[in-house]
């Protein structure tokens, strides 16, 4: 789909080195299997008969002001073991190495070229805006940077309207990316063929500086994501339409957190598709198609990031939100945190969240909609406790969703879209198995108390909340139906803004 490209400028001056030799930067894309750069690096140092060294550079200061979820950098740690194992059986040489911001690469990456004898630094780009500061002063630098499009399927800028512009609804984008994507033949690159003899066993690898939670719930490794892929495809994926807002059935992909540090490419997972569901693309009847759709949002909002770069800086999509007067009460959003709301679908999936760092899709949207339009809390508060707390965490996506949510994201319906966490429970947990899963205290409750708040002591809406200390759950924060409307009108200053 992409191919690579030089991105030196013209008048930057290439790193001078004595030798010839290759080096493959890994970034978010820590797979053998479809890595168009890898592939490239491979192929021109086979070519050229000369060396392929490769690397991954941890920044733990940057993480940290990233808000990397420790228990991805666990993740990601896991993998980055496995990366060099599996190119020590390629013949090519691994090393971690421990830096500490993005400001530190470039002075590095120049350094390493010289002493190593390299020539040419292959690496896929990344959507976010530190990061593509960070390649851009590489290249001013004079490293010769050779970068490849691999974290869309579509590269971004490709998909646009007739006035050349992105696209700022989805479903528009996501027609367009069909039929761009039907054009093309998406066929995933192989396993690039040994460079030469198997290495010796590499030492275990591990981050300096770095806070780290255990992510063992989820195995690690290629292999084990593309048989996910490949068993979600097989087995549920025909009826993900039906059973995917259901967060007591097993039934979504589970790939997200293998997607996310780019363990599988989307390349790898619309393939996957098309083997099983080869009209998924053209069809809008193919029983495929809603998780092609989950793909194509993904798309949209990485391609979003890098059309609008203001979106990497914590600003709203619509810039009218910027008048919102958000509440922003500190205990309200510590509640929301602990899952202490008195709302048992809510406490339940922010339970999920802090016990697994992981959460259910709709669960996602029931408790983004929650805070932001029942405790009008900024969004971006949730946004950073999701990235503090998420093996999948993702920029572009988190943004995404939780500006979708507040209703100042690319949205038809904004800001008057309120979720009912009593309907959404009965609704999509109709039984209760999740809620008691995640809040084992209401082991007791009969069906109908499992899906209301308690109100046996609920606070004033407009005061401090009050929790029920008489028992084990506390009373709700909110009552609902005020809180829908004291949302309404706070909110509505994006309504009188558009009109103004």
């Amino acid at each position: 789909m992409t191919s690579v490209s030089d991105s030196m400028p013209i008048d930057s001056m290439p790193v001078k080195v004595q030798g010839n030799n290759a080096l493959m930067w890994f970034r978010q894309d820590l797979r053998l299997a479809d890595n168009q750069a890898l592939s490239a690096a491979c192929d021109w140092a086979r070519e050229n008969g000369v060396a392929l060294k490769a690397i991954y550079i941890a920044t733990p200061t940057q993480w940290q002001s990233h808000d990397v979820a420790p228990i991805q950098l666990d993740f990601i740690e896991r993998h980055i073991n496995l990366l060099a194992q599996g190119l020590a059986s390629l013949g090519i040489t691994f090393e971690l190495i421990q830096l500490d911001t993005f400001a530190d690469v470039p002075a590095f990456i120049s350094d390493y070229c010289q002493q190593q004898g390299i020539s040419r630094v292959f690496a896929g780009s990344e959507p976010e805006i530190n990061e593509q500061q960070r390649d851009q002063a590489c290249i001013q630098a004079g490293i010769p940077l050779m970068l490849t499009d691999e974290h869309c399927l579509l590269k971004p800028g490709t998909v646009l309207n007739l006035s050349g512009d992105m696209y700022k609804v989805f479903t528009p984008f996501s027609r367009k990316w069909r039929e761009i994507a039907a054009r093309h033949a998406i066929l995933p690159l192989p396993v690039p063929a040994p460079l030469g003899p198997v290495l010796t066993e590499p030492k275990p690898l591990l981050f300096n500086h770095v806070t780290k939670v255990p992510s063992e719930l989820w195995a690690a490794g290629e292999g084990q994501a593309k048989r996910l892929l490949s068993a979600f495809i097989q087995q549920k994926v025909q009826d993900y339409k039906q059973d995917r807002d259901f967060p007591a059935i097993d039934g979504t992909s589970s790939i997200s957190p293998y997607l996310a540090i780019g363990v599988v490419s989307p390349r790898q997972c619309v393939a996957a598709l098309l083997h099983d569901f080869p009209e998924v693309i053209v069809d809008d009847t193919s029983p495929a198609r809603t998780w092609l759709n989950e793909l194509t949002w993904r798309e949209f909002y990485r391609h979003l990031l890098v059309a609008f770069p203001d979106l990497s800086k914590n600003h709203n999509f619509n810039r009218q939100a910027d008048h919102v007067q958000w509440r922003n009460n500190p205990q309200e959003f510590a509640a929301w945190c602990e899952g202490r709301t008195g709302y048992p679908i809510v406490d339940a999936a922010m339970r999920q969240l802090n016990q697994t760092g992981w959460m259910h899709n709709r669960l996602r949207m029931v408790v983004a909609s929650f805070l932001t339009k029942h405790l009008l809390i900024d969004w971006r508060w949730g946004e950073r406790y999701f990235r503090q707390k998420l093996i999948d965490g993702d920029l572009a996506a988190n943004n995404g969703g939780w500006q979708w949510s507040a209703g100042c994201g690319c949205d038809a319906q904004p800001y008057f879209r309120i979720f009912n966490p009593m309907s959404q429970s009965e609704k999509f947990d109709p039984d209760g198995s999740f809620i008691r899963k995640y809040l084992p205290e209401l082991a007791s409750w009969g069906i109908k108390q499992l899906h209301q708040p308690s109100t046996a002591q609920t606070p004033s809406l407009f005061e401090q909340p009050l929790f029920n200390t008489q028992t084990a759950y506390p009373s709700a924060i909110v009552e609902h139906s005020a809180a829908r409307a004291r949302a309404l009108t706070v909110l509505g200053v994006l309504k009188k803004a558009a009109a103004q």
